[in-house]
Order: C-alpha cells, then structure tokens, then sequence
C-alpha cells in the first residue's frame, strides 16, 4: 500500500478468535464479514478454521487473522490452544437460546487462560433479526459486557445488521492499543524493518465498553 508520497505503509497482522456454543452463527458471521455470504445449511465447525481480512486504518493496511473455533464441547481441549497469540475475540452467543448466553463467562475465562486478559474483546449477541423468539434481552447483554469490561453489539448474519461494525471495532482497538504503547518504541520500529507483519499483542484500557444494539 502506498500513501501519498508513493511509500508504502506498514503492513500488521491481527490475530483474532471467534467463540462460543456451537451453533450461535460464528461461521456464519465471519463469512458474512470477510465474503458477505450467508449459508443457511452451513455445517459446525471441525476444530478450527481462518480467514484472512484486508482493512485500512488511518492510511496503514491491517491485515485481520480471524479463527473460527468449534463450539462442541469434545473439541474444547484442541481449540483453547489456538487462543494463544490473539490479540482480539469476539464472543459470541444466540439471542434465541438463554444457555448460550449463561454459558460466555466460562469461554471468557477459558480465553483469559491463554490469553491477557486486556486483549479487545466484544460480546455478541447474535441472530437479532429473530427478535420473536428472543430468550435474552439487549438490556442483559449491556449489563454483562459492562460488568465484564467488553464491548457490545447485537448482529445478524443473515441480514448482514451490524457485522462490519463489529469487526471493525475490534479490529481497530487493537490498532489503538498497539498505537498507545507500542508504535512509538525504538525496538518495534526497528522490528517493523525487518519484518513487514508483524503479530503483536495489545494491551489495551477496558473501561468504557462501546455497545450497539440490533436497533442502534
């Protein structure tokens, strides 16, 4: 990527995890954002699986890593390893099934076991487009993201409601994290010379969640 004087700007890699019950749209989501697609008949996740995702931010190319992760319980032990290195995740549940909501404390701390805990991390709450047959209200999803410190934000990937958003507010406080206590040091300019992509992780404030509704 060049910026106006014909240079080209740093390249960085981001790694982020998907998680939650199996079943909640994961796959689904992250289709949605890297391809906009949508698979109604889309099958669970074996393990793990990525994409890739270009996105600029304030004239530099960010390339976002995304891993999709199972959600069965009998694939746990294999994926909790793939946590490590991410330096975002977005957590995700069903609005139409309670169980997948009372279920996100445990994969937030199965991610903090990999993980520092100050990665940027989002709730989701996902599927909004079926709001007849909600078990879990947009007001108890503010209410544990803000307990928990993450941002929050209602989506639907069949509809495409908030998807890129939400991507892209990760992705970008993790460029604001890595700007705030990294970009500035002499040794990870130096590492930037060297290598054009580089995987770093961020540490950034988790005061002040950010959360969107379906409505919003």
């Amino acid at each position: 990527m060049e910026d106006e004087n014909g240079e080209v700007g740093e390249e960085y890699l981001f790694k982020i995890v998907l998680i939650g019950d199996s079943a909640v749209g994961k796959s689904n989501l992250l289709s949605r954002f890297a391809r906009n697609e949508f698979d109604s008949n889309s099958k669970a996740t074996i393990g793990v699986e990525f994409q890739t995702q270009m996105v600029e931010i304030d004239g530099k190319e960010v390339k976002a890593q995304i891993w999709d992760t199972a959600g069965q319980e009998r694939f746990r032990a294999v994926t909790s390893a793939y946590y490590r290195g991410a330096v975002g995740a977005l957590v995700v549940y069903d609005i139409t099934r309670r169980g997948t909501f009372e279920n996100i404390k445990r994969w937030i701390e199965e991610l903090d076991t990999q993980n520092d805990s100050t990665i940027a991390r989002m709730l989701v709450g996902n599927k909004c487009d079926l709001e007849n047959i909600r078990e879990v209200s947009i007001e108890e999803g503010k209410s544990f993201a803000e307990a928990e410190g993450l941002f929050f934000m209602e989506t639907s990937a069949l509809d495409s409601t908030n998807v890129q958003t939400a991507f892209e507010i990760v992705i970008r406080e993790i460029y604001n994290n890595i700007s705030r206590k990294v970009l500035n040091s002499d040794s990870y300019k130096a590492e930037l010379t060297v290598n054009r992509v580089s995987l770093v992780n961020g540490a950034g404030s988790k005061k002040n969640p950010l959360s969107f509704s379906c409505c919003s």
